[in-house]
């Protein structure tokens, strides 16, 4: 349905949390990437090189290519990806951590509150801007 109040732009959010079960093995990943990576100007290649040996969450958002999870998608194009990633305490069994079980998804609507089942037409009156964030080399 294109209409021209339809803005033909969709930001689809995505988080993971990943257990790292072999850090030697992700910094490995990345620094092959990174030496495969013919494009990279050499100051580039040094300071990748220095964040992925340095730090193993790095390395693994220097590996996530966002691009990928869409380049095959027919009839879109990728506008924008922003991602980022860092180290957290996670405890599966915290309630902080549970996901919506009852089928209830529930998402932080970008005005610092978590909204539960909104309706389609209140999310698309609503404008959240620019995606922010770092991004990992891909």
């Amino acid at each position: 349905m294109s209409t021209p109040e339809t803005s033909r732009f969709v930001r689809i959010r995505v988080e993971l949390v990943l257990e790292i079960d072999d850090e030697d093995a992700v910094t490995g990943a990345a620094l092959r990437r990174i030496a495969d990576d013919g494009d990279l100007p050499d100051a580039e290649r040094a300071h990748a090189e220095s964040a992925v040996t340095e730090d193993t969450a790095e390395a693994l958002a220097y590996l996530v290519d966002p691009f990928g999870l869409v380049g095959e998608v027919p009839g879109v194009d990728l506008q924008q990806a922003s991602w980022s990633s860092e180290r957290i305490d996670y405890d599966p069994d915290s309630p902080e951590w549970d996901l919506e079980e009852d089928g209830e998804d529930s998402y932080d609507d970008g005005y610092g509150e978590v909204a539960e089942d909104e309706d389609e037409e209140d999310r698309d009156d609503r404008d959240d801007g620019d995606a922010r964030g770092t991004g990992g080399a891909g």
